[in-house]
């Protein structure tokens, strides 16, 4: 059980702090809520200390017998301010302790995540981007806001990113430290490939495969906290966009490969986590096939779908890497790992990222595990983790090829 320290600014997006605050508590974690005290005019502390079991309060006199505007920040192993601000960030960049959250991120030795939410103007005033990279020059994780509606008519960046999301990447943080999401991809484009392919048969009918996307989804999402500029091409995939990421859908492997390809030519990084078909139907009937009719096939001719991985390597501009993926199954040829080193060679990308898929493990499942292969005979091992974990692994190797 982890101590997190959950701090709350005063924004409208404090409800969803909530949200955050039960993920924390259900995943088993000891949680105290520090909000602002223009935080408690959006949610009131009664809201925080019954799902917290915690009391609530705001300001340095109370619980002085304790010190707890030291205390607080110096017991836990992680603090995560949702939503953070322009107020708040400002103030932690400037190092005030007015109140009891801004006092806990001064004595806090533990990794602190920000979560910002505020209007698009706020967020990408200098003022504020000044600050943002000032904590982050002093070791703390900002992520980047969602796209999206925002307070009122107005939409953009400034969108504090789903509960999910952040309660997924504080799961990274606590488990491999702030290194996990350090900002070792910022001013990097990243092009990300997710979901599996459906090949139509008729107009209710496909050929598809079990990838639920939600690799391609950590993927990305940890590729945004990270700082990279992250485009998100998702093969009928059905989960709330990333935030961070722009997302291009696509659903046969014919619109996937004319996606990819189109995307990929200003890529530092192209990554083909998507289960692309290898085959789809020769032909698709333009009314559905009915059983005892006179269209009901007999067989149903395929011919093989373009190999899109080993065109992006084909066709890559100088400088760029390219990662796939490999969900392997042994067999009387030889195992997982034998089967992916000559998928590795035949499709000559840089990095592989094998999954061992036998008896229904990783698709859909919460969590992975993998073996990254280089190109140059590097066998990294993943543990079995979140795909959050997994992903911050990947992208680990990928940075140190990049530099």
């Amino acid at each position: 059980m982890s101590r997190i320290v959950l701090g709350v600014s005063g924004g409208v997006a404090a409800y969803k702090a909530a949200l955050l605050l039960r993920a924390f508590t259900e995943a088993g974690h000891d949680v105290r809520v520090v909000p602002t005290p223009a935080a408690l005019r959006f949610v009131g502390a009664a809201t925080f200390e019954a799902l917290s079991g915690h009391p609530v309060t705001t300001d340095v006199w109370s619980d002085v017998d304790e010190v707890a505007h030291v205390r607080i920040g110096q017991t836990a192993d992680l603090v995560v301010v949702a939503p953070a601000t322009a107020d708040l960030l400002a103030r932690a960049a400037a190092g005030r302790a007015d109140d009891l959250l801004a006092a806990t991120l001064l004595t806090a030795h533990c990794p602190v995540v920000f979560a910002p939410a505020m209007h698009t103007e706020m967020w990408l005033h200098p003022a504020t981007q000044d600050n943002v990279a000032t904590l982050r020059r002093r070791g703390a994780i900002v992520l980047p806001p969602a796209v999206g509606r925002l307070t009122g008519p107005d939409s953009g960046p400034g969108r504090l990113p789903e509960p999910g999301d952040i309660a997924a990447l504080v799961s990274v943080v606590l488990a491999d430290g702030a290194a996990a999401l350090a900002p070792d991809l910022s001013g990097r484009r990243v092009v990300i490939s997710a979901g599996g392919t459906r090949e139509p048969l008729d107009p209710v009918r496909y050929l598809g495969n079990r990838s639920s996307g939600r690799q391609g989804w950590a993927l990305a999402r940890v590729a945004a906290a990270r700082g990279a500029d992250v485009t998100l091409v998702a093969a009928n995939v059905d989960l709330p966009a990333p935030f961070g990421t722009r997302v291009v859908p696509v659903g046969t492997a014919e619109e996937l490969r004319a996606a990819m390809l189109a995307e990929a030519g200003g890529a530092d990084v192209v990554v083909m986590s998507a289960a692309v078909a290898d085959f789809r139907p020769a032909e698709v009937a333009v009314a559905k096939l009915k059983k005892d009719s006179a269209a009901e096939p007999s067989a149903v001719p395929l011919v093989r779908n373009p190999d899109v991985l080993a065109e992006l390597v084909t066709k890559r501009p100088p400088g760029q890497l390219v990662v796939g993926f490999a969900a392997e199954t042994g067999d009387d040829a030889g195992d997982v790992l034998t089967h992916a080193r000559a998928k590795l060679a035949r499709k000559g990308c840089d990095l592989l990222v094998v999954n061992d898929v036998s008896g229904g493990r990783v698709f859909g499942r919460p969590d992975n595990a993998a073996v990254v292969l280089g190109a140059d005979g590097t066998a990294t091992e993943l543990p079995e983790g979140s795909k959050d974990a997994v992903a911050a692994g990947i992208w680990t190797a990928v940075t140190a090829r990049l530099s």
